[in-house]
């Protein structure tokens, strides 16, 4: 018997003779993977799935509402497209709660830019440090370099989650998970239904890949910055700077590139688009990566052959993880829908507002030249979120939160920005948690009960 990581045993079967297979004739169709028996770990109340915005906050939010929670995460950080994708500047984020707490913190940690409390720049490795010390602080069991890789249900009702990482195949088990991967895995395992791009399949909005790169002096290249200093200005410093960049021989894949200045002279690079990729499917996400990051080092050595303001233009770091806007849509008890966004609907459940408008990012390359970003066809109205998108409709005892929730393509390109992610995921944790602990499902928890838990 073999102990693997946080209590759990593994019972392995292992033929160490010959190797099985199922042939025919010449030709192996297929591997009959050997089966074993995994003990469970099962000692909280909550399992989240997911470290990025929306899942650290459901994380902490349970927790503080008193659940046991565990909280795993792919990466070698939390923060997901915070950290691992060098966002840097932050959407929807004045609203209170985490958000307003996050913005404190940096502010104490001087890892802010600009003086907006909606949409400010922020520096990521400090982001890093800040949410495993408000984990910690929580007392959230944090395990990092896990991935999900199956789940399995009782009847309905998901019970557990199987996990691979360095300490081997794990099973584990909770009374409430949340799905905040962003791509929606936990409930695609779980066997929910979903959509992707235009509901059935993509075409889906395209990836990016951001860089950190240093410049000689930041203050000679204020127009080509955008926001910097906080001063509002963006699409007239992203056309100067893609005039800059054609300058320099190159078209890039995105219509918009932008900078931002996260501190001194260190800068954000975001120029690349990589189109029609589905996040599940590995072999694409692994090419559009090696071409996104080639493309975008070629853009800055090309800057930097410009000289002037560009001389000392170095790239030095691309980001872990390609960012990713859209994924799977779960299926939950009410689907936000573009008709919510025309008539602004108001929800007595409803878990946050959100005020940003559609940003669909064009979902090809031909229509990026024409149209980067489409705000469609109508008169954005703010709207408001309930808490029914967030619980799953196929499966008991799952939630979602953050970019997975139930939704169309349209209010999706909304409600996707970080700042709503994290008022989501801190609605679900209050909810699982108190589920959690009173023997409930989530679907079966009043909103206004578990409003009073929010800070």
């Amino acid at each position: 018997m073999a102990t693997i990581g946080a209590g759990a045993t593994l019972l392995p079967n292992v033929s160490f003779g010959n190797e099985p297979k199922e042939t025919y004739g010449n030709k192996t169709l297929k591997f009959p993977e050997p089966s074993r028996k995994l003990s469970v770990v099962d000692d909280v109340d909550v399992i989240v799935c997911g470290g990025g915005p929306a899942g650290i906050a459901a994380a902490i939010s349970a927790a503080r509402t008193g659940a046991k929670v565990r909280l795993f995460e792919v990466h070698g950080c939390l923060g997901g497209v915070w950290t691992a994708g060098f966002l840097t500047w932050l959407y929807e984020f004045d609203n209170p709660g985490l958000t307003a707490e996050i913005r404190t913190k940096l502010d104490e940690r001087g890892a802010r830019r600009g003086t907006n409390p909606k949409n400010f720049v922020y520096e990521p490795d400090e982001m890093k440090l800040l949410l495993e010390d408000l984990c910690t602080e929580a007392g959230v069991k944090v395990r990092l370099q896990t991935r999900l890789v199956a789940a399995y249900r009782d009847g309905r009702r998901l019970t557990t989650i199987i996990t691979e990482s360095r300490s081997g195949r794990e099973a584990w088990r909770a009374k409430v998970f949340i799905d905040a991967t962003g791509d929606g895995d936990l409930g695609a395992l779980a066997g929910c239904g979903w959509d992707i791009g235009l509901e059935k399949d993509c075409p889906c909005q395209p990836l990016t890949m951001n860089a950190l790169a240093v410049v000689r002096d930041v203050t000679l290249l204020q127009k080509y910055i955008s926001f910097y200093g906080g001063d509002g200005i963006h699409l007239e410093r992203v056309l100067n700077f893609k005039a800059e960049i054609n300058r320099a021989g190159f078209d890039p894949s995105y219509g918009y590139p932008t900078l931002f200045n996260v501190r001194d002279n260190v800068v954000l690079l975001m120029a690349n688009h990589e189109y029609g990729i589905k996040p599940f499917d590995a072999n694409a996400m692994t090419e559009a990566t090696i071409r996104s990051r080639k493309e975008v080092f070629n853009i800055a050595r090309g800057l930097r052959q410009l000289g002037g303001v560009w001389e000392g233009f170095q790239i030095i770091a691309s980001a872990e993880q390609i960012g990713i806007r859209d994924g799977r849509r779960i299926h939950g008890r009410y689907k936000m829908v573009r008709e919510d966004l025309i008539k602004g609907s108001k929800f007595d459940d409803a878990v946050c507002k959100v005020t940003y408008p559609v940003d669909i990012h064009a979902e090809t390359r031909a229509v990026n030249d024409k149209l980067p970003i489409s705000n469609e066809d109508f008169k954005f109205v703010p709207y408001e979120i309930p808490l029914r998108a967030l619980i799953a409709e196929d499966v008991d005892g799952l939630m979602m939160a953050g970019r997975c929730i139930s939704g169309d393509r349209v209010s999706h390109s909304s409600y996707r920005v970080t700042g709503t992610a994290v008022a989501m995921g801190e609605a679900a944790g209050v909810v699982a948690a108190i589920a959690s602990k009173s023997s409930r499902l989530p679907h079966e928890v009043e909103w206004k009960e578990a409003k009073k838990k929010l800070k």
